[in-house]
């Protein structure tokens, strides 16, 4: 029987029957695995289906659409039954674009799932390989290391670790596993190594599914937090308005069958009716974008952290080089030779573990056909924190300890000064090889340094070019890693990074101060190290602190268990290709290929889709501050209403296509790090939304005296106006610079094009308002083109004062 929980019997399950139970250390064979898939399933749980009416009704049922219901039964009370009607329609058609934007960006979320697998250290066929966790079945043998999601239910064989079970009890202290007891799916290995047999898979295993990576899609918590402030007093703004507006309808004796669906569309104007499904759609089509480029998102909220990102923290292996560890030199100290070196190394080394230094030392010792020089009876995996790994192995009967790991570690266990080997890992640092040094104690005796053991990991072709990149798009990369400073200065010269190179106990320096050791500050921009060598993963966490006190957007790249911390602190914590399930689970951002470029690929994506948000929140204040100042002072006054609730209810139709459109215009990367703020864009909006309230009065003002048009004709001009004048302001801030410097995207184009047409053919035939003649439109179409050509003119220094500059 398997049981719940380590130390818990509640939950019990009965472990899968196996055709043929495997020894203890082996695995099945292909077919036997297949044989197995095609049993129990793969071991993943189906994701509940939703339903689509329940989703679609729940878009009837909020703040909006209550102020639209509430519009449509005063109209019904009133018998308006053509205003109720388009009030019904916008109201279905606000809920029908969010439904099926909103679909899309769930979509787009779970091809991230199904892309962002987990993958498992799987005994098959005699040899330890990496598959998806959907391949395992009952009897397969995983072998567990730090850092590990437990992928399904098992039974430890062999081996002894610690394990959080906080997922499945709620209890935070690790408990300890060995042979014989159980590791259930879910819990999360933080200590130790070991091999366990596979009981239960899928929806039969206690946890019920492996993990989840990927966040349910909605909109950017914090952009929505700003966008809806400023929403909260543009509202204020129109409530404010309607009260002035209001208090002269009464003066006038205006009749409150006219006040109210007035005064109640003038408020829904200032709402951001398409701001949800506009935001959701945009990052859904970024991490789409992104996925594509080799960067899976874990929530989408990350996309919006990237844009502002202004440091990047990168690991060396791996990321700047390109992880083809090998064993480069050797150099035992007498009496011992290199064969004797290299086969101590390779018993402190263990395949299963799957760890480049280990594998690269097999290797070699493998290549040159040296013997094991006894039995390994224990062995300790290599931990960040030790920064060594050692094994107990028996000779010629006797118990033997051997020790791998970095020299000053090494040496301090031995007792023997490093000074004995310091020049020798200089000059072996100095060409950016990493070191370790070998020490073996025998019986009875003390650990004794037996040598020093050089692995070469070149540089990543394509990592200059690409630091290169990110350094012209405002990032500051710094390389952190665990070497030695002599060797992170080497290959920090060849990546092409800046010199500065300091030991990560600078970090450590006095908290009060925030001064580093050699009189650098840790928190200052411009005084932010380039390398930080000799680092801890505790030190990590405490860089990205330390550079986010200094009011920094940080990014983390990080690959195991300790990174996680890390990886969760940062605003963009990137989990590389190598991950542990837990680095990946605690990162924004997951690679699926090695190096930067993947990271450079997602700076600029998520640059882009803020110009694309930053477009929408921009036209949005300019058309809200317009349409609400026009009407509300237009009633005062002009004495009279200057359009009509239906062509307001038109008004938002047209526009809500327009803007959902944004999300896929095409836009230039910006050169710096993207933030939001708030008065940049109130001042800049307020700026260019004057002249519109101007031309708006001056557009009734040429209606009613060069036009000569009767009062209902000045109503639908007002409302061509507020649409051709909407559209030219789409097109004039899309672009920090000249708005023919990017040409808009297919949809924006059709959507705009296919906008306008719709609104100039109704006013043009005289259907839902009162016509007007082509003449009049086309003159309209000219001052909107005029506005936009020397609003252009303005735009720029408008934008450069304000502070939004590419």
């Amino acid at each position: 029987m398997s049981r719940g929980p380590v130390g818990d019997r509640r939950g019990e399950v009965p472990a899968p029957p196996a055709a043929v139970e495997p020894a203890i250390g082996q695995g099945l064979t292909t077919e036997e695995a297949e044989a197995g898939l095609a049993q129990w399933g793969p071991n993943s749980v189906p994701e509940p289906s939703r339903s689509r009416v329940r989703e679609v009704a729940g878009k009837f049922w909020a703040p909006v659409p209550w102020l639209l219901e509430l519009a449509i039964v005063l109209e019904l009370v009133l018998r308006d039954l053509l205003q109720a009607l388009v009030f019904g329609v916008l109201l279905v058609v606000n809920a029908g674009l969010a439904a099926v934007q909103e679909g899309r960006a769930q979509d787009a979320v779970r091809l991230l799932r199904r892309r962002l697998q987990i993958s498992a250290r799987i005994r098959r066929d005699g040899e330890w390989t990496l598959l998806p966790v959907e391949q395992l079945v009952p009897q397969d043998l995983v072998h567990l290391r730090p850092g590990d999601i437990v992928p399904a239910d098992l039974r430890l064989e062999s081996g002894e670790i610690q394990l959080d079970q906080s997922s499945l009890t709620g209890e935070a202290q690790a408990v300890s596993a060995r042979a014989g007891d159980p590791a259930y799916s879910g819990s999360v290995v933080v200590r130790g190594e070991a091999d366990g047999r596979v009981t239960a898979t899928g929806a039969r295993s206690y946890f019920g599914r492996t993990t989840q990576l990927v966040a349910t899609a909605r909109a950017p918590g914090n952009i929505e937090k700003l966008i809806f402030g400023i929403v909260r007093a543009l509202i204020a703004l129109s409530v404010a308005i309607v009260a002035a507006a209001a208090a002269d309808g009464l003066y006038r004796h205006l009749p409150l069958t006219q006040m109210v669906p007035f005064a109640l569309i003038l408020l829904i104007a200032a709402v951001p009716v398409a701001l949800p499904a506009t935001f959701t759609l945009a990052t859904a089509l970024g991490s789409r974008e992104l996925a594509r480029t080799g960067a899976l998102v874990t929530r989408l909220a990350a996309i919006e952290d990237a844009a502002g990102m202004e440091v990047l923290c990168t690991d060396k292996t791996g990321t700047l080089t390109q992880n083809r560890l090998a064993v480069e030199s050797v150099f035992p100290l007498p009496p011992y030779d290199g064969d004797t070196l290299l086969g101590w190394a390779a018993a402190a080394s263990q395949a299963s573990t799957q760890d480049p230094l280990d594998l690269a030392v097999l290797q070699e010792s493998e290549q040159r056909g040296i013997p094991p020089p006894g039995e390994v009876v224990s062995f300790v995996p290599f931990e960040p924190a030790t920064k060594r790994s050692e094994a107990q192995v028996v000779v010629g009967g006797e118990p033997h300890r051997v020790v791998k790991g970095a020299p000053q570690v090494v040496a301090s266990l031995t007792g023997s000064p490093f000074t004995q080997v310091a020049a020798k890992v200089e000059e072996l640092s100095s060409t950016g090889a990493r070191v370790l040094a070998v020490a073996v104690s025998g019986p009875a005796g003390p650990l004794e340094l037996i040598g020093l053991v050089g692995f070469a990991d070149p540089p990543r072709e394509d990592a200059p070019s690409l630091v290169e990149r990110l350094r012209s798009l405002g990032v500051h990369v710094v390389m952190v890693t665990g070497d030695g400073i002599a060797t992170a200065e080497a290959i920090a010269r060849r990546l092409g990074l800046g010199p500065v190179a300091v030991k990560a106990s600078v970090l450590r320096a006095s908290t009060e101060t925030g001064q580093a050791r050699h009189g650098r500050a840790v928190g200052s921009p411009t005084n932010l190290a380039d390398v930080y060598a000799e680092v801890l993963p505790e030190d990590k966490l405490l860089l990205v602190s330390r550079l986010q006190g200094a009011g920094m957007v940080v990014g983390m790249t990080g690959d195991g268990v300790n990174d996680a911390p890390a990886l969760r602190a940062a605003e963009v914590g990137i989990a590389v290709a190598s991950a542990t399930d837990v680095a990946k689970a605690a990162a924004s951002l997951v690679l699926t290929d090695p190096g930067l470029g993947n990271i450079v690929a997602g700076v600029e994506v998520s640059r882009r889709i803020h110009q694309r948000m930053l477009t929408y929140t921009l036209n949005k204040i300019i058309k809200t501050l317009q349409v609400s100042i026009f009407l509300g002072l237009g009633l005062i006054v002009l004495g009279s209403f200057v359009t009509t609730p239906t062509l307001v209810v038109l008004l938002l139709l047209a526009n809500d296509f327009l803007t959902m459109s944004i999300a896929t215009d095409r836009v230039r990367t910006p050169r710096r790090p993207q933030r939001w703020g708030v008065r940049p864009l109130v001042w800049s909006s307020l700026a260019l939304a004057i002249p519109l309230v101007a031309l708006s009065f001056g557009v009734w003002e040429l209606g009613l005296h060069l036009m000569g048009l009767r009062h209902s004709a000045l109503q639908t001009l007002s409302f061509v106006w507020l649409v051709v004048s909407g559209q030219a302001t789409v097109y004039l801030v899309r672009q920090r610079e000249h708005f023919w410097h990017a040409a808009p995207s297919r949809w924006l184009a059709a959507s705009s094009g296919l906008g306008l047409a719709v609104v100039l053919f109704l006013a043009w035939g005289g259907w839902l308002m009162s016509r007007v003649p082509a003449p009049d439109l086309g003159a309209l179409l000219l001052v909107a083109g005029a506005y936009l050509v020397v609003g252009d003119l303005f735009k720029a220094p408008i934008f450069r004062w304000a502070g939004l500059r590419r």
